[in-house]
């Protein structure tokens, strides 16, 4: 378990408010935590990491693909990555030096050799991501099929923002998200929250499946 976060804003420089966020954030991933901000400061992706299949510093995230165009902040685990290793391997027909042995390097690799919706029809895995594509500035949120990990997004006064958890994006400088009425009358009725609904007007949970690609612009 992991915890992820990003913001983005053409106003705001958010390091601080994904400081806080990571911090809140910090039961998911108590062995490494990491922040990365684009040039001109406008996405800030956070980071707070269990780490399980590469112990080195070498699976610190957020992460950045080995050509430079993504930038990966990611959560779960890819069973077969060992496979999807090989078949980068293979496409690429050379030696490529992995950096390390994590599932998220493999992940964020085969975003790089077979693109974002090809990969997640290859792998097998429980997941949950943001994903920065500099290329196209855009950004993508994804979570695997049975959504087993949460990723909620939304939009914070005027910064859209996506979390592992609603509490982490509470703790933004200046939340004023009010409770979402149809929200809570959803919940008196079923008892829980379906999907893509939160309690705060604004903010929402990606459907199990799910892919949401939102432009820098």
């Amino acid at each position: 378990m992991c915890g992820i976060a990003g913001l983005i804003s053409h106003k705001v420089n958010h390091l601080e408010n994904v400081n806080k966020i990571i911090t809140k954030l910090s039961h998911r991933g108590p062995d490494n935590n990491g922040i990365w901000q684009s040039d001109d400061k406008t996405i800030t992706f956070g980071h707070t990491r269990l780490s399980i299949l590469d112990l080195s510093s070498a699976g610190n995230q957020p992460m950045i693909s080995s050509c430079g165009r993504y930038v990966l902040t990611y959560n779960g685990e890819i069973y077969n990555h060992l496979s999807l290793r090989k078949k980068i391997e293979a496409k690429r027909k050379q030696q490529f030096q992995w950096k390390g042995s994590s599932d998220t390097e493999t992940l964020l690799e085969s975003f790089v050799e077979f693109g974002v919706k090809n990969t997640l029809e290859k792998v097998i895995g429980m997941f949950a991501f943001g994903l920065w594509d500099a290329k196209h500035k855009k950004l993508i949120l994804g979570r695997d099929r049975l959504g087993e990990k949460p990723l909620y997004y939304g939009w914070v006064n005027d910064s859209f923002v996506f979390a592992s958890e609603l509490k982490a994006i509470k703790a933004i400088g200046g939340f004023q998200n009010k409770i979402c009425q149809k929200s809570l009358s959803l919940y008196m009725q079923l008892m829980y929250m379906p999907t893509p609904y939160s309690i705060y007007s604004n903010i929402y949970k990606l459907h199990p499946g799910a892919l949401l690609i939102a432009n820098q612009d």
